[in-house]
């Protein structure tokens, strides 16, 4: 059974940072691209970053470039997302993902999903 769960969420100020953590268990982590995303209250869920196995290439959204990174550990089986200079609007439910194949933005293309954790920026 696959399991992703994700972690590191919470209350922060703006311009604060956070650092989200998601476990992955019950599949072959090396051979998948991890993703991010992320859904804001009354809004649809939405690409923020992803990686492929080899961790050669970083996949980002426009919103968040330059202020989020995305990495993994393939022996640990765990995906990292590294959020700085955080905004008000990056208050969402951030939700880990896996995919069997290349890259993708396209939630639909991945095949697991975590059950999500909140991120919550004050002004």
């Amino acid at each position: 059974q696959v399991q992703l769960v994700e972690s590191g969420g919470g209350l922060v100020q703006a311009g604060g940072s956070l650092r989200l953590s998601c476990a992955a268990s019950g599949l072959t982590f090396g051979r998948y691209t991890m993703g991010w995303f992320r859904q804001a209250p009354g809004k649809e869920r939405d690409f923020v970053a992803a990686i492929i196995w080899t961790s050669a290439n970083t996949f980002y959204a426009d919103s968040v470039k330059g202020r989020f990174t995305i990495s993994r550990d393939n022996a640990k089986n765990t995906v990292l997302l590294q959020m700085n200079s955080l905004k008000p609007e990056d208050t969402a439910v951030y939700y880990c993902a896996a995919r069997w194949g290349t890259y993708s933005a396209y939630e639909r293309r991945y095949d697991y999903w975590g059950q999500g954790t909140q991120v919550t920026v004050s002004s």
